[in-house]
């Protein structure tokens, strides 16, 4: 097998659902070379043989772990299997980029964050939504006071399948929209509260509500599910100047930005009199669009090559996993308010 000494050396575990976008991207990059790919699926690995003739393909996930060649291991495999092939990697000083959501418990992630540093290696994320150019058009609008004071957001993220069967539709989706929101306010949220049911599989929630209670009085709720007539993804951030809306489905008009709201009417008169309804333009900005998934992708190549901190690190990950641990914890006990972290 030839070597690629100018660029880096990668590993990826997990060809099946998510991994071939992954496997597609990262071979389109001129500063990285995938070396091995690892499933257990035979018809997986044949799909990689037959479109990546260059890639090796096996069954154990030792080969890349073990390869010396290996700078650093992509994993794309089901999140139950997250942190232990992360751990491992890490344990052998191999960067890791590793698919939402970081681990299923707040120790693993922070078993995690605590070894990339101690290893001084970089630990990614694939928070996918952070690198989406929309997502940053929305965040400069929020940090230029655009959209002013921000009061609420609000976001759908439901489908007809795909239904998993080691984790639930909280697990599996919120971790988008979490993300999402938390990034664009730059803040974690400190309360939550979350209901869901089964209704395909007991025990394993298909429809979930999920609401975050941030710092300034600010509001999220997030509506999630794979069982729904339709396909939506789309997120409505409510502010004391303007609304802005952000469908990810419509490609020609991703943003619209309404200037809509309500004013304080300075002349006399009663209570109800006071408060004015403004119904101004709607906007749709320019966005130059290119793939989110290949600009997080660069993204993860770059900070090995530049030894910088990834955008969605190990900490970004922990993150969302102690919301998603609280709201799963609400979950459980009837949408009681759970602290986040608790």
């Amino acid at each position: 097998m030839e070597t690629r000494s100018d660029k880096v050396t990668l590993g990826m575990v997990g060809i099946g659902y998510w991994g071939p976008n992954l496997l597609r991207n990262f071979t389109q990059l001129d500063k990285c070379w995938m070396k091995i790919c690892c499933d257990i699926d035979e018809k997986s690995l044949k799909n990689v043989q037959s479109q990546y003739p260059g890639i090796k393909t096996t069954k154990q996930y030792s080969d890349l772990i073990d390869d010396p060649e290996i700078q650093a291991i992509i994993i794309s495999a089901p999140a139950i299997k997250h942190y232990e092939f992360a751990k491992l990697a890490i344990q052998n000083n191999k960067h890791v980029f590793v698919e939402k959501p970081l681990t299923l418990n707040i120790p693993d992630a922070e078993d995690l964050v605590r070894l990339a540093k101690e290893k001084n290696v970089k630990l990614m994320v694939g928070h996918l939504m952070e690198y989406h150019p929309a997502i940053e058009k929305l965040k400069q609008m929020i940090q230029n006071n655009e959209l002013g004071e921000i009061y609420y957001i609000y976001s759908q993220r439901v489908n007809l399948g795909r239904i998993r069967k080691d984790e639930n539709a909280l697990w599996s989706l919120a971790p988008h929209d979490i993300s999402i929101i938390m990034y664009l306010l730059e803040s974690e949220p400190v309360m939550v509260n979350a209901i869901g049911k089964s209704y395909i599989q007991d025990g394993i929630e298909d429809v979930a509500f999920l609401n975050m209670t941030f710092p300034n009085n600010i509001m999220a709720h997030v509506q999630l599910s794979w069982l729904d007539p339709h396909k939506i993804r789309m997120t409505t951030i409510v502010g004391s100047k303007k609304m802005a809306v952000f469908n990810d489905m419509d490609t020609s008009e991703m943003i619209k930005v309404y200037d809509k709201g309500v004013e304080n009417n300075s002349s006399p008169g009663s209570f109800g009199e006071s408060l004015v309804l403004r119904f101004g333009d709607v906007v749709v900005p320019y966005i130059k669009m290119v793939e989110p998934l290949r600009l997080e992708c660069q993204h993860f190549i770059d900070c090995i090559i530049n030894d910088k901190q990834p955008r969605s690190d190990g900490i970004d990950g922990l993150k969302v996993v102690k919301v998603l641990h609280s709201a799963q914890k609400s979950l459980k006990n009837g949408g009681i308010p759970i602290p986040v972290g608790e």
